[in-house]
């Protein structure tokens, strides 16, 4: 008899965990509706997809081949330092020369060691899917914050892209390094870690340079919450950074690595193009058409801080100054204006990108679901908006890429374009008070 009471005290618990976790799953069922359209149960589907990714990026890793496209250039770049050689002019990969900074050498450095000097593929697997897996962490952090977008959206950010669980567990591209580093910036800058948000960035720039393509935005924010005498540190943070961990290159060729690893002007091949495939090779190639794409970006930027993010009736020089000698009294950003300003300006630099190479999905697959649900339009309902993320993806899918692919990514920008123009923004307009009113 005692034995049967100690049996049932030892099962007490496990019922009642059993009976909780039934609870939970029936309340769940009731609420399903709620559950999908709600954006405050983000963290629940969040856990619960994060869950199923595990799964899902085990079995991808162990069931579909691994490709090899630029891991063995990582490797032989990194080998090159280890052996002495600090002119990155002559760092060399099996694909041409090291055109990274130097956050990537150091980061690549390490994967070198840890994978047996780049032999044992699948413990790079590993390490990078536990790399999509942080990722997604900090992306679903970002939008509990924001808490815009309905959480049946996240299936499609995780399970459903074929492409990006490709680029991070099947390539071993070092686009995933880059952006996890700056989605824990963006999460640094939401806590209101400026400095912290700064270093990151800067971090994440080393590793890759199109992280530069959220840099306006950033310098905006920075602008309106410290003004241009508050800011000069935290950008100082972020050139300092850059500048210690290129010192070893720095002190043995300075113009090289500048030139090799911050190359604005270089050229991309036609052949690898996802976004301009209509165009014909020579104008794709042409340094006119390039100036015209630049100009373009630099002019949408320019008329989104000046009408959609700066809405304070006074001059956008008014950012100049310090927050507390402006008209308007300085309210404290939300996580809806730090992330609108920031997503926004990395997709108008996508949308006016020279040329986009598969592994470039990552910029800014993750912020898509943002871009689209953020702002809503009435024109655009929840089918439409998953209709412009499955063309999105058959497009980063059609390889190689064909002229209807591209133009349809063109489309499918033109309308997230649109709809940012036109949809509310999270910058309201202030009433600008005269002092006398004061």
């Amino acid at each position: 008899m005692a034995a049967g009471l100690r049996k049932r005290g030892r099962a007490g618990p496990t019922a009642r965990a059993v009976g909780l976790c039934g609870q939970w799953l029936r309340r769940a069922w009731q609420e399903r509706r709620l559950l999908l359209l709600e954006p405050r149960y983000t963290l629940k589907v969040a856990a619960c997809l994060c869950l199923a990714e595990v799964g899902i990026t085990f079995w991808v890793i162990h069931r579909v081949a691994y490709t090899e496209i630029d891991w063995k250039a990582y490797m032989a770049e990194v080998e090159g330092v280890i052996n002495g050689t600090y002119d990155y002019t002559q760092l060399r990969g099996d694909t041409g020369p090291l055109v990274y900074p130097a956050g990537f050498v150091y980061i690549f450095m390490g994967l070198y060691y840890a994978t047996g000097r780049g032999t044992d593929i699948r413990m790079a697997q590993h390490i990078f899917a536990v790399l999509y897996l942080a990722t997604l962490l900090l992306v679903f952090l970002i939008y509990h914050q924001t808490c815009k977008v309905p959480p049946f959206v996240f299936f499609f950010m995780c399970c459903a892209s074929y492409r990006v669980h490709s680029i991070f567990v099947l390539r071993l591209f070092n686009d995933p390094v880059a952006m996890v580093l700056l989605f824990l910036s963006i999460n640094l800058l939401l806590a209101q870690r400026w400095s912290w948000g700064c270093c990151c960035f800067s971090l994440a720039v080393s590793v890759k340079m199109n992280v530069l393509l959220f840099a306006p935005g950033l310098l905006f924010l920075l602008l309106r919450q410290f003004g241009l005498r508050g800011a000069l540190p935290k950008l100082g943070i972020c050139a300092v950074l850059q500048v210690v961990l290129g010192l070893p290159f720095l002190l043995e060729n300075p113009v090289g690595y500048v030139s090799r690893s911050f190359d604005l002007g270089r050229q991309f091949l036609f052949h690898w193009t996802v976004n301009w495939r209509f165009l014909p090779e020579a104008l794709f190639l042409h340094r006119a058409f390039h100036l015209a794409l630049l100009t373009a970006h630099l002019t949408l930027l320019l008329l989104f801080a000046l009408c959609r993010w700066h809405r304070t009736g006074e001059s956008i020089l008014s950012l100049l100054k310090d927050p507390s000698k402006r008209k308007v009294p300085l309210q404290p950003l939300t996580p809806n204006q730090i992330v609108s300003a920031l997503f926004t300006s990395n997709f108008i630099g996508i949308c006016f990108s020279r040329s986009l190479h598969y592994q470039f999905y990552v910029w800014y697959f993750h912020t898509l679901p943002y871009l689209l649900w953020a702002t809503p339009a009435r024109w655009l309902t929840h089918l439409l908006r998953l209709l412009v993320l499955g063309l999105i993806e058959l497009s980063w899918n059609t390889y190689p890429s064909t002229s209807c692919s591209s133009g349809a990514l063109h489309m499918c920008h033109a309308v997230i374009l649109l709809q940012l123009w036109l949809g509310p923004q999270p910058f309201p307009k202030s009433i600008q008070h005269s002092k006398k009113a004061h």
